[in-house]
């Protein structure tokens, strides 16, 4: 087994950050101190004091395999998201066919092995009918379940009162869910069209997904989840409105808790115009009002988990009319990114997104030995340089999209390298090849 020293590391680690070395040898960190004799054979990195984090685990993306692979598949956007400093993800079950059964969840697993850059788990949906399914899940064989309580399609979408509360009464996992109320939106696009026509103005995304369509919808699922004590974990939140649900307990002590993406944190509704549809997605980028209060509510944890929805479209489709242009974004290789600039500004600090972009998902979904950086863990890692800035070019974009709303843009940080397992995955702007990923082994049951 290869055996790795880091030396003279700014280790940032529950909540605080220190000089140290770390000794990693195979898959394990073996060692963490002040200072690390080096071991005979092992090859010594000197960081120099860039920063050193456990890996961010993204606890939503969609990297649409199986069936929607010309958008990305787990090889591509897997790759993408260990240049990002992504070393673990967790995949939405929206892909074809739906994972919404056992079955097809054993399939989706079967096809991730020896495919994916990065750590994997996976997501089972909930739909209108498959409740026996969600009873007969066993505790680790998905990451939690995902409830599209409206805004989606298909058989995806939640809509029945009664369905959603046997889901929430059986649910032995987590569920997730995506809070928009559908009728208030189809008012809203019918409002927007009878103003407009077919060539409806981005501006008016916002107007349309709005904070009362997100706010009917997530009270309802925090009702649901109090009502039955059931274990609920809302996804990227918009809007300061809804930021009243949330306690600012310590994760720990809550049975709900809640997401913020990194687009929502970086852009607003004055973004529209410049960026069009690249910017578009369900939930929508709503006002700066909202965009403040989402990192208040990140500082007094209401908010307790930092993830990117990464979803990639083809630039082609994104290209299309309001109503015809898909809902997503590209996001996983430059949302670590964003938030050490977001850090470099005064809006958060490095620990605080450790806290909730590495621990908490690993706390919330009861990830086994990943998230933190601790002798005897997973040697899952990233190496950021704060003092190399980093620009985004279409040269060095990976996700299979081969576009960002981000191009032009220069980071004030740079990722430097990233570790899976022990194995240097991505390093000096280039991916090293190896495929390490590993199941994701989640253990939190209701």
């Amino acid at each position: 087994m290869s055996k790795l020293l880091l030396t003279n590391a700014r280790l940032v680690n529950e909540g605080e950050t220190r000089d140290a070395d770390v000794l990693i040898d195979g898959e394990r960190i073996r060692q963490i101190a002040a200072s690390i004799s080096v071991p005979d054979g092992a090859r010594v990195i000197d960081l120099a004091g860039k920063y050193l984090l456990p890996g961010m685990i993204d606890d939503q993306v969609h990297f649409r395999e199986p069936g929607l692979t010309h958008k990305g598949d787990l090889a591509t956007e897997s790759a993408a998201a260990v240049a990002g400093g992504i070393t673990s993800f967790m995949d939405m079950p929206n892909v074809n066919p739906l994972t919404t059964t056992r079955a097809a969840m054993r399939d989706k697993y079967a096809i991730a092995e020896k495919r994916c850059s990065a750590n994997y788990g996976f997501h089972f949906g909930a739909t209108n009918s498959n409740i026996e399914e969600i009873k007969a899940l066993q505790v680790g064989e998905a990451a939690g379940i995902k409830a599209f309580m409206g805004a989606s399609t298909g058989d995806m979408l939640v809509d029945d009162p009664a369905a959603l509360e046997l889901l929430f009464e059986h649910a032995p996992i987590i569920v997730l869910t995506h809070c928009e109320d559908s009728p208030t939106i189809w008012d809203n696009e019918a409002k927007a069209r009878a103003k407009y026509g077919d060539d409806v103005p981005l501006s008016e995304h916002p107007s349309i997904r709005s904070a009362e369509a997100c706010l009917a919808s997530s009270s309802y699922a925090v009702d649901l989840a109090s009502r039955h004590d059931a274990l609920l974990h809302v996804l990227h939140l918009t809007t300061a409105i809804e930021m009243g649900l949330f306690s600012t307990a310590h994760r720990s002590k809550k049975r709900i808790t809640a997401e913020v993406c990194v687009h929502h944190l970086w852009f607003d509704e004055s973004r529209y115009e410049e960026l069009g549809t690249a910017i578009k997605c369900n939930p929508a980028i709503k006002r700066r009002e909202d965009r403040e209060a989402l990192i208040a509510a990140l500082n007094d944890q209401r908010i307790d988990v930092i993830a990117t929805d990464h979803a990639p479209h083809l630039a082609s489709e994104k290209a299309a009319s309001y109503f015809k242009s898909p809902a997503g974004l590209p996001l996983v290789q430059h949302a670590l990114l964003t938030l050490f600039d977001l850090a470099m500004s005064g809006q958060l600090n490095v620990e605080l997104i450790v806290e909730r972009a590495c621990h908490a998902p690993a706390d919330i979904f009861g990830i086994e030995d990943r998230g933190y950086v601790r002798e005897d863990w997973y040697a899952d890692l990233v190496i950021v340089d704060p003092d190399r800035p980093y620009r985004v070019e279409p040269t060095n974009l990976l996700a299979k999209c081969q576009w960002s709303p981000f191009e032009g843009h220069e980071f004030s940080s740079t990722i430097d390298t990233t570790i899976v397992n022990g194995k240097i995955v991505y390093g000096d702007g280039k991916l090293s090849g190896d495929i390490v990923g590993q199941k994701l082994v989640c253990g939190r049951a209701r």
